[in-house]
């Protein structure tokens, strides 16, 4: 796996680039990032996943480069001890790239900051797309969350995360775009009412 994203990472980022140093450098510091051993779900099975998605909507996307940009680095900082580990990682970006700071700080809380096109909204709904997997899929992802935030007993742990599952239900929707809604959406709502009986 990881040979195929570097292989998609230098595909893109020459584009904008001939430096390979530099293209060398970035790859080592996404590389370093996604598979700190603290990551269990946010590493780069994530992305890849994430990409994987992509495939089937890229039509949909207006700056279709710009985005699998955004994916690379929306959460190449993350501490789950922290809340500003978007802002971190926009501000990342933000260095490396100077073009995706908003589409990466919209993750943060899922709200669309950039309403221009859909490209936003679709970053979103491929970041959450799996809350609305098969149970199996998602009972390993609860499983690798509880993991990277493994430092919190129990009890803090599950009023938290109960907190974050009734903030996305209580949302009209989980999902921004209708081809997610129509994909993911009852799935998703039935997993995260699962998970909340569970904590």
């Amino acid at each position: 796996m990881i040979n195929e994203l570097k292989k998609e990472w230098f595909q893109l980022i020459t584009k904008f680039s001939s430096d390979q140093s530099l293209i060398n450098l970035l790859w080592n510091e996404i590389e370093e990032q996604y598979t700190l051993k603290i990551r269990h779900y946010h590493n780069l099975s994530h992305i890849a996943a994430m990409f994987n998605h992509t495939k089937t909507i890229k039509s949909n996307i207006t700056n279709y480069d710009t985005f699998l940009l955004a994916i690379w680095y929306h959460d190449i900082i993350y501490k789950p001890t922290k809340n500003n580990n978007e802002e971190k990682s926009a501000l990342l970006a933000e260095k490396r790239l100077k073009t995706i700071k908003n589409l990466i700080i919209s993750t943060k809380k899922h709200e669309l900051i950039l309403k221009e096109n859909n490209d936003n909204s679709y970053l979103l709904d491929i970041d959450l797309s799996i809350l609305g997997s098969d149970w199996k899929t998602y009972e390993t992802y609860i499983k690798n969350i509880r993991k990277e935030y493994a430092m919190f007993p129990d009890f803090i742990y599950k009023k938290g995360r109960k907190k974050v599952l009734q903030h996305f239900l209580e949302r009209k929707t989980l999902y921004f775009t209708e081809f997610y809604k129509n994909k993911f959406e009852q799935q998703a709502r039935e997993n995260l009412l699962k998970e909340i009986e569970l904590l």
